[in-house]
C-alpha cells in the first residue's frame, strides 16, 4: 500500500534492551547527593515504613545530616569520567551493543538519578524500538530492586499512548553462565594477586530481615549463589550481608562482624567479592575496599584484596550476551 504524502515518517521498527542499574548522584558534592537520597529513600519499595512516621524523619533528620557524610565517601571513589557506577554501566551498554550487532538496540538507565529511565524508554520509543526488553542487572531479585526498576519503567509506560511490547528480565542467580562468569573472574583475579587467600568472603547488599519472612526471595538466592560458586572454586566461600541502615533487624551475618570473627578463625589472608552488585559502586568500592579493609586488617589480618564486580568485562559481555538473547527469543532470530 501507497503511503499517503502527508503521512508522518515512522523509524524502522527494532528491538531494544534497557540495561538498568540502581542509581548514583550527579556529582559527589551534599546538594546532588541529598537530591539523589530524596528520590531513593522515598521509595516505597526501599523504605517500607509508613509514609506519616517516615517522611518527617526523612526530610528532619536523614537529609539533613547524611549528604555531607556521603558527599564525602562518594569523593574518595568517584572518577575523572564520573560516578563508577554509571561508568562501568554505561560501558556495559557499549560493549554488549557491540557484541549483539545491529539487531538490537542497547541502551542503559538508572532507578534513581540520571539518565532516568523513562527519559530512555521514550528516546528508544522515538528510535522505533516497538519491542523492549527491561533488563535489571540484579542477578538476585529483590522488591526493592529488581521491582522497583520495572514499577519506574511500568509508570513511565503508563504515559504513552503507543506502548511498545515489554518483556522483563528474571533474576539470574543460578544460570550456569552466571556463575561461570563469577568463577572465571574470581580466578583470574585472584591468580593476579602476591598473595594467597585463606577463604572467600561474598558480600551481598543487605535487606531488612522482616523482607524474608513477607516473601521476598533475596536471601535464598544469594544463599544459592554462593552454595554454586563455592562448588565451581577451590577457596572456601563465606558469604555476609553489608550496608545496614537503620536501626531494625537486617539480615545475618554482618560483613564486618565476618570479617572480625574470621580473623578469629585463623584467616589472615582474604579476598571479597560482592556478587549481588553487577557494576562496582560506592557500596563496593568505598564500604568494602576501604572500610572493610580497614577492619579486617586492625584485627589483625595480613592481607585483604577486593576482587570487582563484573563490570564490563569481557566474561559479563558473554553473560548478558547469552541471558539476553534468550529473553528475546522470538524477537530475534
Amino acid at each position: 500500500m501507497t503511503r499517503p504524502a502527508d503521512h508522518p515518517v515512522l523509524p524502522a521498527s527494532k528491538v531494544g534492551v534497557l540495561l538498568i542499574n540502581l542509581g548514583t548522584p550527579d556529582a559527589p558534592d551534599a546538594k546532588s547527593v541529598r537530591r539523589y537520597l530524596a528520590e531513593f529513600l522515598s521509595d516505597r519499595r526501599v523504605v517500607e515504613i509508613p509514609r506519616l512516621l517516615w517522611q518527617p524523619i526523612l526530610h528532619g533528620v536523614i537529609l539533613t545530616t547524611r549528604p555531607k557524610k556521603s558527599a564525602h565517601a562518594y569523593q574518595q571513589v568517584w572518577t575523572d569520567e564520573g560516578s563508577p557506577l554509571a561508568v562501568h554501566t554505561r560501558a556495559t551498554a557499549q560493549a554488549l551493543q557491540r557484541a549483539m550487532g545491529d539487531k538490537v538496540m542497547v541502551d542503559w538507565a538508572m532507578r534513581y538519578g540520571n539518565p532516568a529511565i523513562g527519559d530512555r524508554l521514550a528516546s528508544m520509543k522515538a528510535a522505533g524500538c516497538d519491542r523492549i526488553l527491561l533488563a535489571p542487572l540484579y542477578p538476585q531479585y529483590s522488591a526493592a530492586t529488581t521491582a522497583t526498576a520495572n514499577d519506574a519503567a511500568f509508570a513511565a509506560l503508563r504515559a504513552m499512548r503507543w506502548q511498545p511490547a515489554i518483556r522483563t528480565l528474571p533474576p539470574y542467580h543460578d544460570d550456569p553462565a552466571y556463575i561461570a562468569a563469577l568463577s572465571a573472574s574470581v580466578e583470574r583475579h585472584v591468580a593476579a594477586l602476591d598473595f594467597t587467600p585463606d577463604a572467600l568472603l561474598a558480600s551481598f547488599h543487605g535487606m531488612p530481615d522482616r523482607t524474608l519472612h513477607l516473601g521476598d526471595p533475596y536471601h535464598c538466592q544469594s544463599v544459592k549463589t554462593v552454595r554454586l560458586l563455592g562448588q565451581s572454586l577451590s577457596l572456601p566461600v563465606h558469604m555476609s550481608f553489608q550496608s545496614r541502615f537503620g536501626r531494625a533487624k537486617w539480615l545475618e551475618p554482618e560483613t564486618e562482624a565476618t570479617l572480625t570473627d574470621l580473623v578469629k578463625d585463623g584467616v589472615r589472608n582474604i579476598a571479597v567479592i560482592t556478587p549481588g552488585f553487577s557494576a562496582d559502586c560506592l557500596e563496593t568500592l568505598e564500604e568494602i575496599a576501604l572500610r572493610a579493609k580497614d577492619v579486617f586488617l586492625g584485627q589483625g589480618g595480613e592481607n585483604f584484596a577486593y576482587l570487582p564486580c563484573l563490570n564490563a568485562s569481557a566474561d559479563a559481555i558473554t553473560l548478558y550476551q547469552r541471558l539476553m538473547s534468550r529473553e528475546l527469543s522470538g524477537w530475534i532470530d
